[in-house]
Formats: C-alpha cells, sequence, structure tokens
C-alpha cells in the first residue's frame, strides 16, 4: 500500500500540468492534439497496406507500351493483387520494404489530422448559423477541413509517393544494354531516393517547387471523400449512440461499426480521384526517350525524332483519358481491394484514438487533485 500511495504522489504533480494545459486549451486545440494522436496510430498500424496500395497504383506508370518506332514493348505486370504484391516486396526487399516511407505516413498523418479536425469543429461552429440542415453543415465543414489539410501536406504525400513507389533492393538482373533498357519493366530512373528527405533534395534540384504539388488538383477534388465520409460517420454514431462526434461515453464497438461503414462508402465511391492523383504525384521529369537509347539509324527515314519525351500525364482530366485508353477502366480501380483493407482499419483505429483521446483530455479538464487523496 505505501509502494503504491508513493507511485501516485509521483504522478499527481504530473497529471496536474496536464489538467492545468488542457484547461487552457480550446476547442480547436483540443482537436487537433487528439486528431494527431489518432493520425500517429493509424499511420504505424497501416503502412504495409498503404506501401501495397500504392505499388499497385504506381506500377503502370513504369511500363512502356509503344516505342516510338511501332514497335510494341514487354507490358509485364510485376504486382498482382494485394497478397501477390506483398509476396513480391518482401522476397525482392525483404521485411524493410513493407514499412518504406514508414516515417512519412507518420510524418504525414500527424498535421494532417491536426489540422483537419481543428478546422472541422471550427467550421461547424461557423456554419451552424448559415444552414439549417444538419447534414449540409457537416458536409462543407468537411470539405473545408480537407482542403486545408490537403494544401498543408501534400507535399508529404508526395515525398511518400515517391519513396514508397520504388523497388529498394531489386534481386533481378540489370539489362544487359541500353537497347534492352527501353523494353524492360524494371527499367529504373536515372535517380533514385534513398530517403524521404533525399527525396526531397532531388526533387526540388531537378523538378522545382511546383514538383511537391502535383495531383493537388485530385486531391481537391476528392475532398468529396471525407465530404461524404464524415457526414456519415457523424449520421451513423448518432444513430449507434445517441451523441455526437467527440462526445463522451460511447462504446468503441459503436464508434468502430460507424467508421468502418462510412470509410468503405466513401473510398469506393472516390477511388478513381485517388488512382489519377497517384499517377500524377509519382511522375517525374522528362526523361530520356527510346530514340536516343537505340539510336536514331534504327528508326525508320522521315520518322519524327522524339528524344526528350515529354511528360506522359498533364492534368486531372489529361490523365483519366490516357489511363482509359491505354489501360482500360479497370486500372481506375487498381488496388481498391488493397485500398479498403488499407482505409477500414485506418479509419477505425484514427476515429477510435481520436474519440478516447478527446475523452482522456476532457477528463485531465475536470481532474482535481483533492479527489484522488
Amino acid at each position: 500500500m505505501a509502494s503504491r500511495r508513493l507511485s501516485e504522489d509521483r504522478r499527481r504533480p504530473v497529471l496536474e500540468r496536464l489538467a492545468r494545459r488542457a484547461r487552457r486549451a480550446s476547442p480547436a486545440e483540443m482537436n487537433a492534439t487528439a486528431g494527431a494522436a489518432g493520425g500517429f496510430v493509424a499511420g504505424l498500424v497501416t503502412c504495409p497496406l498503404d506501401t501495397i496500395k500504392i505499388r499497385l497504383q504506381a506500377q503502370e506508370a513504369y511500363v512502356p507500351t509503344t516505342l516510338s518506332n511501332g514497335r510494341k514493348s514487354c507490358h509485364q505486370r510485376f504486382y498482382k493483387g494485394t497478397l501477390g504484391t506483398a509476396r513480391v516486396i518482401l522476397r525482392e526487399e525483404g521485411f524493410r520494404g513493407i514499412y518504406r516511407g514508414g516515417s512519412l505516413i507518420v510524418l504525414g498523418y500527424l498535421p494532417t489530422w491536426a489540422v483537419w479536425f481543428a478546422t472541422y469543429d471550427k467550421s461547424k461552429e461557423l456554419l451552424q448559423n448559415t444552414f439549417n440542415s444538419t447534414i449540409a453543415v457537416n458536409f462543407c465543414s468537411s470539405i473545408s477541413a480537407g482542403m486545408a489539410s490537403t494544401i498543408v501536406t501534400n507535399p508529404i504525400w508526395v515525398l511518400k509517393v515517391r519513396v514508397m513507389s520504388q523497388a529498394h533492393r531489386a534481386k533481378r538482373r540489370c539489362p544487359s544494354n541500353l537497347a534492352e533498357m527501353t523494353t524492360s519493366s524494371y527499367h529504373r530512373p536515372h535517380w533514385y531516393y534513398r530517403s524521404g528527405f533525399d527525396a526531397a533534395r532531388k526533387i526540388y534540384r531537378y523538378e522545382g517547387a511546383p514538383a511537391f504539388y502535383a495531383g493537388l488538383a485530385p486531391a481537391l477534388v476528392g475532398m468529396f471523400h471525407v465530404g461524404i465520409q464524415f457526414p456519415a460517420y457523424e449520421y451513423l454514431r448518432r444513430k449507434f449512440t445517441g451523441g455526437g462526434m467527440g462526445d463522451p461515453g460511447a462504446n468503441w464497438s459503436s464508434i468502430l461499426y460507424a467508421s468502418i461503414l462510412s470509410k468503405m462508402l466513401a473510398s469506393s465511391i472516390t477511388y478513381p480521384l485517388e488512382v489519377i492523383r497517384t499517377r500524377l504525384q509519382n511522375q517525374r521529369r522528362a526523361m530520356l526517350g527510346p530514340e536516343f537509347l537505340l539510336g536514331v539509324n534504327n528508326f525508320a527515314s522521315g520518322q519524327a525524332s522524339n528524344i526528350l519525351l515529354r511528360p506522359k500525364y498533364r492534368g486531372m482530366v489529361g490523365t483519366f483519358h490516357t489511363v482509359l485508353r491505354e489501360e482500360g477502366w479497370r486500372a481506375l480501380c487498381a488496388g481498391l481491394g488493397t485500398n479498403i483493407l488499407r482505409t477500414v482499419p485506418s479509419a477505425g483505429v484514427t476515429m477510435l484514438t481520436y474519440e478516447y483521446a478527446m475523452q482522456a483530455l476532457s477528463s485531465l479538464r475536470n481532474y482535481d487533485s483533492d479527489d484522488t487523496r
């Protein structure tokens, strides 16, 4: 008993300091703290599935379809399905490969959800006097919060896509000559990212600052995702628990069911926009074309030279048409199963952590050291 009381006496000053900070915190600061906690835990849990999803979304960007001289190139998919992709990554790159870019995910989720929840709560407060409908308030607040968090964190997600989409330690043999490089599905660009910091340095040096905002347009259009997810979550949470987001007293199963159902609905509807965004974010600067590698003499006389290839994907609408024309509508759903497997646990973990963090912060606000003695 004496040791237990001594332990409580040591913890009391720490709890008192935390309680004072919690009482001084505004609702926006509390939401930001709880959201950052949810994003941090979700990033740790879902990193492997995020790696698999990025590989499935981005792989077609590397596989050439037709050379400039009219010859067809080898068009073999390297990654096939969720389990197949996981096996390839583990075989070729080891356990570290499945967690490649994990630090960028955590670094991205922390500000993403901190900004999102803080903006969402503030927007709801401002819009309640504008709209009579709760659904309209939640929808507009979700869109506003999503736009704010996307603009702030888009550079981090560009780095994440670049690092996670590349194979690190492939055991396949290198092409034996330059001609083979143009038909190889595994041709690596002439630069390579060793880390997130290295990717940031090289992107800024070779492509300029605007490259950090590649894919921003489809990401902003994709805000309909959160515009669907969080109004649906608030509706389901009230149906299951009788309270709104962040209200105390909800059990974990109700929160989990509401987050899973709302996330599945939103992800299924808006997924093609995520594929388009990944293609734009993963596209590097123009590279030397096959005429340079094969030699100009290998081409038919009178054929136009295209020594420096232009970017394949240009804008959101252009990328949509290119993917649809060259790969078919199935490419717009590439990695959807993996995305569902990733986003459903991610949403569940994020919302559970957020809700319990809000409850913990509320308890700290009401903490009284005299009651514990």
